[in-house]
């Protein structure tokens, strides 16, 4: 059996990357980095990035800047470690 550790080292995806898909998806953390993984095996990166990108505009309209600080740094990771789609999607301003 495999842990979550072994599973996320597996996954392509940081710890971050994987909450953010797990808050925008409303899921265990578990079921999103299935989701993640399955995308980024599946040419998916930039629906990724467009999940990331909602979370910041969430914490933006919550006025969550701590939080939207965070999904920040998580959508530069996501973008410098999966570079393949780079141009679909601008960072968000």
């Amino acid at each position: 059996m495999l842990t979550y550790n072994e599973c996320l080292d597996l996954s392509d995806l940081t710890q971050d990357e994987v909450e953010a898909i797990a808050e925008h998806e409303h899921t265990d953390p578990i079921i999103a980095m299935a989701i993640g993984h399955y995308l980024c095996c599946h040419n998916g990166e930039s629906k990724v990035k467009r999940i990331i990108l909602d979370d910041i505009a969430k914490a933006q309209r919550k006025g969550d800047s701590a939080h939207e600080k965070v999904l920040r740094k998580v959508l530069s990771h996501f973008i410098s470690t999966h570079p393949e789609q780079h141009g679909n999607i601008a960072k968000a301003s």
